[in-house]
């Protein structure tokens, strides 16, 4: 009796033991359905130089370039993936947090193979500071975070609406992929249709203007106010 009661309280320490040790998974934000994926963290909070925003600079640069009809937006879904948002990016594009390298969402912008670098030609691809931009995201744990970047002061064409149209509309109006034949890169093209009325029905999705930029939320209203004050001042090259 007394080995038996030995061998049972060896046999319970060791059951404790392992289960102590027992680690859950880590659980990642928008992976496997967490709802956590929907949170994003700061928003408010001035940005920091060292680090890459999701919100800010990494989905208006995917859904420009890759979230477009027939190939990664939310209907066409082209091999599974949709690229619209960061649970949707999360959980299709194989994003491995920490490691950009052994990430399919970086590796394909380095892609030789015209059949499977993205995005696919004709359209430009990324430029290697735009590539930069999802590396570092992906490298600093691939985090849907935000912060506050934009200052209702700043109203010149290089200081707000370069960096605007870089982010949000340049994948879709390029020489390389003219949506709308709209070639967004040259100041005099975005002079013209800010001058018509066509930028501000665009971006403040007024009822008759195709709603920009597409398949994303609407621009901020500090963002609106920059491109409504620089037109107002004349939409001049500054």
């Amino acid at each position: 009796m007394k080995k038996l009661s030995l061998l049972a309280g060896i046999a319970c320490v060791v059951t404790l033991f392992v289960l102590s040790c027992k680690h859950e998974p880590e659980e990642l934000p928008g992976v496997n359905g967490n709802n956590n994926g929907n949170v994003i963290i700061g928003g408010d909070q001035a940005c920091s130089t060292d680090t890459v925003y999701f919100q800010n600079k990494v989905l208006p640069l995917i859904i420009s370039n890759c979230a477009k009809s027939d190939c990664h937006d939310a209907i066409t879904r082209q091999e599974g993936i949709e690229l619209t948002s960061y649970q949707s990016i999360m959980n299709t594009a194989d994003v491995d947090p920490g490691d950009p390298n052994g990430s399919d969402l970086y590796k394909v912008l380095n892609e030789t193979d015209p059949n499977k670098i993205m995005p696919r030609p004709p359209s430009a691809p990324l430029t290697q500071a735009e590539k930069d931009i999802i590396y570092k995201w992906i490298l600093q744990g691939a985090k849907n975070n935000a912060c506050n970047d934009c200052d209702t002061s700043t109203s010149t064409f290089s200081g707000a609406l370069v960096p605007i149209i870089n982010t949000h509309c340049r994948g879709c109006h390029n020489p390389a992929f003219l949506s709308a034949n709209l070639d967004l890169t040259a100041y005099a093209n975005v002079r013209i249709i800010a001058l018509n009325g066509k930028l501000m029905g665009s971006v403040d999705h007024v009822a008759g203007y195709p709603a920009m930029p597409r398949g994303a939320n609407k621009l901020n209203d500090c963002k609106i106010t920059q491109i409504r004050k620089w037109i107002a001042a004349g939409a001049q090259n500054n």
